[in-house]
């Protein structure tokens, strides 16, 4: 199998040429891609952002059941009493 990979390598190098440095460059394309994920991101902070306040507005109201009214995400912090 090692030598299998040893041939394999040897014949992509042959084949597949390395691009010299200036003819290799990430230009705009890459750029717009860049800012698009970064876009995705923030859109996904921010729904994400407004179901945990829906999910705290419902707790409060009691949609979710009997459980404990302490139980919500703002107080289910460390215990700051020692």
């Amino acid at each position: 199998m090692n030598t299998f990979v040893i041939v394999l390598h040897g014949f992509v190098s042959l084949v597949d040429k390395v691009p010299a440095d200036k003819n290799v460059k990430a230009g705009w394309g890459a750029f717009a891609l860049f800012i698009g994920l970064i876009a995705a991101v923030a859109l996904l902070c921010w729904s994400m952002y407004r179901h945990l306040r829906k999910t705290d507005q419902n707790a409060a109201a009691g949609v979710f059941g009997d459980e404990d009214k302490t139980s919500s995400r703002a107080n289910s912090g460390f215990d700051t009493q020692a």
